[in-house]
Formats: structure tokens, C-alpha cells, sequence
């Protein structure tokens, strides 16, 4: 470009150029052959089919009343349990380190694919805020343990304060002040919703 010439425009053909000889240079299009055949759109009834069936072989039944909580078959010496991992789309960081602490790790996808819809690029098995980990069945085992005798410590201890008063008038050991304690192991009863 020289010092003469007039700045060319943006997008501006250069100097010379003319339309027609643009035209005659480019080869003939419609000689061409076309680079790949037309795309035919798959039939909608087809592939909603298609689509149909893959849901269902993930979920099983479209029933209301199916468990997707219900823990798969766990390798031996493996329990698995769900745990919680966000409340309300929070995570609880120091709670995810204890469970870390206590044995308790996050099954990877890979080893129950059923769990998951279709190429799900999450690496755990997760589901409404809770995801499936597992631990040493033998740890499960002794931690179960640890809150029975807990829980009996409990009852033991109430047990205690009510059978436990000063001296007096009408002490606890006195046929009408003692304490009536019964004790009875049942199922509790689940509220309907």
C-alpha cells in the first residue's frame, strides 16, 4: 500500500477487481458432486420407542411405587449405605470428612451402571442430595455395637434418676412412690401419608 493510494474500506473488493472476472475464474458448481448424501430425519414413532425402551431398561417400571433407594447387592465384607451429601443443594464439607474418617467411601458408577441413566458423567452413584458409599462390613459390625451399649447406657442411666430420690418422708423404695418402670421392645408404627 502506498502513500498515494486512498485507505481501503473494510470488506471493501480490492483495487481491479470486477465482478465479472470473479465469474469467469470459479469453476462451474452445478458439475460438482455433492459432498455427502441428504440426511433423512429418523421416523419420531421410531425413536420415541427407542427412547421408551431405554427408560425402562434403566428404571424397570414406570410404577409409583419403586424404592429408588434400595441398595444394590453390596461385594462380601462390604455393606453400602446411602449418606447424605447436600441439604437444600449445600454440601456439609466437615460431614463428608467424618464419614471419610469413619471408613465410609463413595461407590464409583462404574460398578453399578444400572444405577445410573445412560451416560451419566457422574463418577458416584447420587440421588435427591444422597449418594451410595460403602465400608468394611466388620467396621458397620462394631460401630452398631458401639450404639446398642450407648443406648442401653441411656436407658440405664434414666433408669437411675427414676428410681434414685433423697431420703425422706416417702423415698423411692416406699411401696406408693416407686416407680412402675415396664419395658417392651415393638415395631413402631409407620404414619401414612
Amino acid at each position: 500500500m502506498t502513500m498515494n493510494a486512498a485507505p481501503r474500506r473494510r470488506g471493501a473488493p480490492p483495487a481491479g477487481f470486477t465482478a465479472s472476472s470473479e465469474v469467469s475464474n470459479a469453476p462451474e458448481t452445478s458439475a460438482r458432486a455433492p459432498l455427502r448424501g441428504e440426511m433423512r430425519e429418523e421416523d419420531p414413532r421410531e425413536r420415541a420407542r427407542k427412547r421408551a425402551a431405554e427408560v425402562r431398561d434403566h428404571i424397570g417400571t414406570m410404577d409409583e411405587g419403586v424404592d429408588e433407594f434400595s441398595l444394590p447387592t453390596a461385594p462380601d465384607g462390604w455393606t453400602y449405605e446411602w449418606k447424605r451429601k447436600t441439604v437444600l443443594g449445600a454440601e456439609d464439607p466437615a460431614y463428608q470428612v467424618h464419614l471419610k474418617r469413619v471408613g465410609w467411601e463413595e461407590v464409583p458408577t462404574k460398578r453399578h451402571p444400572e444405577m445410573m441413566p445412560g451416560k451419566n458423567a457422574n463418577e458416584f452413584i447420587e440421588r435427591k442430595g444422597m449418594v451410595l458409599m460403602e465400608r468394611p462390613t466388620e467396621l458397620v459390625e462394631e460401630a452398631r455395637s458401639i450404639e446398642l451399649r450407648r443406648a442401653r447406657a441411656q436407658v440405664r442411666s434414666k433408669e437411675e434418676q427414676l428410681t434414685h430420690a433423697p431420703d425422706g418422708q416417702f423415698g423411692r423404695d416406699h411401696a406408693q412412690a416407686k416407680p412402675k418402670i415396664k419395658k417392651s421392645y415393638e415395631a413402631m408404627p409407620i404414619p401414612e401419608d
